[in-house]
């Protein structure tokens, strides 16, 4: 039994929002009971305790798209001339970066990704991953570290005709490896999606084979979806149809699948995702650096979309890419209210709605029965701080 208390209690549970100073009971893996904090210690003396020192006391946040490979990017000069548009940011950038990956080196860049993630409260991750030069066991390596690290971690790998058709079935053959894995041996803290790139680089022959992969699994899948516009107009250009009416011919929406971006969709692919129940994850950051658009964020909350917040690799910082989402919506919309509502309700629950499609566990509060992941932040508010106030202060 564990014991976690003296802080700003924030449990995003509605029957018990926020408590002064609070306490979280941890038995294994499952929160127990949340309460006063002198009252929690005074019924159970024997629980280990962590003093939270006035902290804030919190569910750990959840990412639901990002990159671990991405980690070494980090301050890389990218030679030639610079990128001009998306495309040339993928050619320039990602997709010599993701050629160049050894196991190691997916290994390595995965755990430092996970340190981040400990170091800014993230807990469950959802990621995607490239690495063409040694795609087979390249998810182990991931799921190697993340056992490490402790992080609840649901992976795939991204299959792509870019770089040959020898590398598209070795894709194929990684996503279903790794999906027979984890359904035997990855418990409530190891999962598995079927990783697609996007329909700009993805045949139909190559989807064909990833639905025949797929047939009477329920995993889901993990793709961009008209992230730039040269997605779309390729779609309409070779198939002669949207990228999401062509992803649904192939059986790719649904509710366990998580498209990502979604910036220029149309209404009509809205209502798609919509009736199909297929989760759309909205990265901020990512779209404001490589310049592709502003997602309809409001539009699509309104609309009843489940909609969830990621960081496309660029941060393992949730609360950033809140920060930003919160701004990008107000820019986009031309109006100081916009984002106010809408970025917590995809951090806090849309994201715990899409994690526990993943998961076999209750994710994103801090109530009886919930998984145990639970994280403490330094914060010493200058203002006044309660249930009211708690997201303006984060």
């Amino acid at each position: 039994m564990l014991l976690i208390g003296n802080g700003r209690l924030i449990t995003r549970d509605p029957a018990n929002p926020f408590a002064e100073n609070g306490a979280v009971l941890v038995d294994g893996t499952e929160i127990r009971e949340t309460g006063a904090t002198n009252e929690l210690r005074a019924e159970h003396p024997d629980a280990r305790y962590i003093d939270a020192k006035g902290g804030l006391i919190m569910p750990g946040f959840i990412n639901a798209h990002t990159h671990f490979y991405s980690t070494f990017s980090r301050g890389m000069p990218v030679p030639g001339e610079s990128a001009q548009d998306f495309g040339q940011v993928l050619e320039r950038l990602w997709w010599r970066l993701d050629k160049a990956l050894t196991l190691e080196d997916t290994y390595y860049s995965a755990l430092s990704a996970l340190v981040d993630c400990i170091r800014c409260g993230t807990t469950t991750v959802i990621d995607h991953h490239a690495s063409p030069g040694c795609i087979s066991g390249s998810l182990s390596q991931i799921a190697r570290a993340a056992s490490t690290a402790g992080v609840r971690s649901c992976l795939c790998y991204e299959v792509s005709d870019r770089d040959g058709a020898d590398a598209a079935r070795a894709g194929i053959r990684e996503n279903a490896d790794f999906l027979r894995w984890a359904r035997k041996e990855g418990g409530a803290m190891l999962s598995g999606k079927f990783g697609l790139h996007a329909s700009f680089t993805l045949s139909d022959q190559t989807l064909e084979a990833c639905a025949q992969e797929m047939a009477g699994q329920d995993a889901g899948w993990h793709v961009h979806v008209a992230e730039g516009p040269a997605d779309q107009a390729d779609a309409l250009k070779r198939h002669g149809k949207r990228i999401v009416e062509r992803f649904r011919g192939f059986g790719i929406t649904g509710r366990q699948s998580i498209f990502v971006h979604c910036i220029h969709v149309d209404q009509a692919e809205r209502a798609v995702l919509k009736e199909t129940g297929t989760a759309v994850v909205h990265n901020p950051e990512s779209n404001m650096g490589n310049a592709v658009g502003a997602a309809d964020v409001t539009g699509m909350v309104r609309e009843g979309q489940l909609l969830g917040l990621g960081t496309d690799g660029f941060v393992s910082d949730m609360v950033q890419s809140w920060r930003l989402g919160n701004a990008l919506a107000k820019h986009a919309n031309a109006h100081p209210n916009a984002g106010w509502a809408e970025l917590p309700q995809m951090l806090f629950a849309n994201n715990a709605e899409i994690a526990q499609r993943c998961f076999p566990v209750k994710l994103g509060r801090l109530a009886p029965g919930y998984a145990a992941d639970v994280v403490v932040m330094d914060y010493t508010p200058p203002s006044p701080l309660d249930e009211a106030n708690v997201n303006g202060h984060l």
